[in-house]
């Protein structure tokens, strides 16, 4: 459970990474080559594409930040967790639950996410 954790910490840091160079290298240091991403709002294909559309999002809610909510399940190469979204320091105003498909390497292959509040 212990790596699971660490694989939603890291993802969650790459949200928040705010230097474009340095959440590129840990988007390539987390996801495979060929991931992709999918939301009710957005998508992204591969590493360019998750980069383009962390920003975008980054560029839509400025001075937010992701933090987890609740624990990590984990069931073979598949994850499921909660976050929350919210002004640094003050009360997050969305929660949602995303679902992760990890590779052999562990690196997340897939995410598909939904939004609850």
């Amino acid at each position: 459970m212990t790596e699971t954790n660490a694989i939603v910490d890291r993802y969650l840091a790459i949200w928040n990474e705010a230097d474009p160079q340095r959440r590129r290298a840990l988007i390539a240091e987390a996801w495979t080559q060929d991931a992709t991403y999918v939301d009710p709002l957005m998508r992204g294909a591969g590493l360019d594409g998750i980069d383009a559309m962390i920003a975008g999002a980054q560029a839509q809610f400025p001075g937010f930040e992701f933090r987890p909510l609740g624990s990590v399940d984990a069931h073979g190469d598949r994850l499921r967790f909660r976050w929350t979204l919210g002004p640094k320091g003050a009360d997050t105003i969305i929660d949602g639950t995303d679902f992760a498909v990890l590779s052999a390497d562990g690196k997340l292959a897939s995410v598909t996410g939904f939004l609850d509040r």
